[in-house]
């Protein structure tokens, strides 16, 4: 019989009732399994045991040794099943010339390079798995810029006897301070577009910081673009 050539990650799922193998690809280790092969010698041991149930006697013992003989499934008959396993499985298959390994056709096979997908990837998955990864590097620099733009301590007292509390949507001060008096004669500010009082022109409105983000968003703006909370 020729040597038998295939992967080396199977497994010998055989028993005394038959031979079955089941081969898994080297990179994947996504599996396929033989069609299972009956044993006639286990199958002989079988009725000589059924036998052995109902009648006893000689029956009997010559069912068990025939079963503790038929558990080492070795033998040409094992080779013989383990070859036809190969070929009924060695479809599923392919082996890469570069590295000699044997990887499933379905998953790990480049078809148009001839080799595995370890040696030689498929451009359009290297592509698609390339921009993913482009993708979540820009998300995560845009957030790390987001969070370097945001005063998360402006609120918070130094003193090392006071208990530190937190705000993260606290802005600075002069962020919050709206422009209530004129700068030209000092009259409190009705909301006109000049003062009321000297006719200089008002101030304009200081951005509104947002109590649940801390986004700063536009002077009008009544909800916060970033999270619709409502500005005050």
């Amino acid at each position: 019989m020729a040597m038998i050539e295939f992967v080396r990650n199977y497994t010998d799922e055989s028993t005394d009732r038959g031979y079955q193998f089941e081969f898994r690809c080297d990179h994947c280790y996504s599996g396929y399994k033989s069609s299972f092969e009956p044993s006639l010698i286990g199958a002989a041991g079988g009725i000589l045991q059924a036998a052995g149930s109902i009648f006893g006697g000689i029956f009997s013992s010559a069912g068990n040794s025939t079963y503790d003989i038929q558990r080492a499934i070795g033998g040409p008959a094992h080779d013989r099943a383990l070859q036809k396993a190969v070929e009924e499985v060695k479809q599923k298959f392919r082996r890469c010339q570069r590295c000699g390994k044997w990887v499933c056709a379905e998953i790990c096979w480049n078809q148009s390079a001839a080799q595995c997908t370890a040696c030689t990837p498929k451009y359009e998955q290297e592509v698609i798995s390339q921009r993913n990864q482009a993708q979540l590097d820009a998300t995560r620099q845009q957030l790390q810029e987001k969070a370097l733009g945001t005063d998360y301590v402006s609120g918070i007292d130094m003193n090392p006897d006071v208990q530190v509390r937190l705000n993260p949507g606290a802005a600075a001060p002069q962020l919050q301070a709206s422009a209530t008096h004129c700068t030209a004669c000092g009259a409190t500010l009705t909301g006109g577009k000049f003062c009321a009082e000297c006719g200089a022109p008002a101030p304009a409105p200081s951005p509104k910081s947002c109590s649940g983000c801390g986004h700063i968003s536009s002077p009008g703006a009544r909800f916060c673009e970033e999270c619709g909370t409502k500005l005050v």
